[in-house]
C-alpha cells in the first residue's frame, strides 16, 4: 500500500486552512498555519493568486482527501458509490467518509487525530460488536457497538484522548468509564462538522 511520506503541517499549509491532522498541537501556537499562514516550499509566500474553477475544486478535493486520510483511487470509489445511492451525491459521500470506522474512533474521542485512529484500528485495539475490526475502511452501521480491546483500556493515548474530549457527535453515543460506544443512527449533513465543499467535489469527477 502507498504511503505519503510529506510532513503533515505542509498539507494544511498548502489548503492553507487547519485540517486538524495532529491532535492538540492543531489548538496551540505551535500551529504552523497559524505561524506561517502561506503554501510549503521556497516560493510559497509569492504564490498568492487566485486559482481558476478547477483550481478551486481541485483544492476542495485534495482538502476533503487529507482531512479523511484516503488516497486517490479509494477517494474515486467513495465518490462512485455516492452517486450509485439514492439521494443527495454530495451528503451520501460525506455520510460513507464519516462511518469509516477509522474517523468514527476519531468522533468518539478514542484518539486525538484521524491518524492516531487509524493506528489504533491497525493495531487491533478496537472492537466492533466484540469482534476485533484492523480495517481502518470499514462501514460502521447503525447500532454497532465500537469499543476499546480490554488490552488497550490503558494505553497512554487512548486514555488521554478519552481524558480530553468535549462529546460526541448527534449520531453517536460514548460511555467513557467503560470506554464503549454506539452507533446510533447514520450521520446527516448538519451533524458533521467538516468544512468542505462536497457539491463542489461532485462537480470535479463530474467533468
Amino acid at each position: 500500500m502507498a504511503t505519503d511520506s510529506n510532513a503533515v503541517c505542509r498539507k494544511c499549509r498548502r489548503e492553507g486552512v487547519k485540517l486538524y491532522l495532529k491532535g492538540d498541537k492543531c489548538y496551540s501556537r505551535k500551529c504552523p498555519v497559524e505561524r506561517r499562514a502561506y503554501p510549503p516550499g521556497q516560493h510559497g509566500q509569492g504564490m498568492q493568486r487566485k486559482l481558476s474553477d478547477y483550481g478551486v475544486q481541485l483544492r476542495e478535493k485534495q482538502k476533503m482527501r487529507r482531512i479523511y486520510g484516503v488516497r486517490e483511487r479509494q477517494f474515486r470509489n467513495y465518490i462512485a458509490e455516492a452517486i450509485r445511492r439514492p439521494g443527495v451525491t454530495g451528503d451520501i459521500l460525506m455520510q460513507l467518509l464519516e462511518m469509516r470506522l477509522d474517523n468514527t474512533v476519531y468522533r468518539l474521542g478514542l484518539a486525538a487525530s484521524r491518524a492516531q485512529a487509524r493506528q489504533f484500528v491497525c493495531h487491533g485495539h478496537i472492537l466492533v460488536n466484540g469482534k476485533r475490526v484492523d480495517i481502518a475502511s470499514y462501514q460502521v452501521r447503525p447500532d454497532e457497538a465500537i469499543e476499546v480491546a480490554e488490552g488497550a483500556k490503558k494505553i497512554a493515548p487512548l486514555v488521554a484522548a478519552i481524558e480530553s474530549t468535549k462529546g460526541v457527535p448527534a449520531w453517536l453515543q460514548f460511555d467513557a468509564n467503560q470506554m464503549k460506544g454506539k452507533v446510533v443512527s447514520a450521520p446527516i449533513r448538519d451533524e458533521i462538522d467538516t468544512d468542505v465543499q462536497e457539491s463542489v467535489i461532485v462537480e470535479f469527477y463530474s467533468r
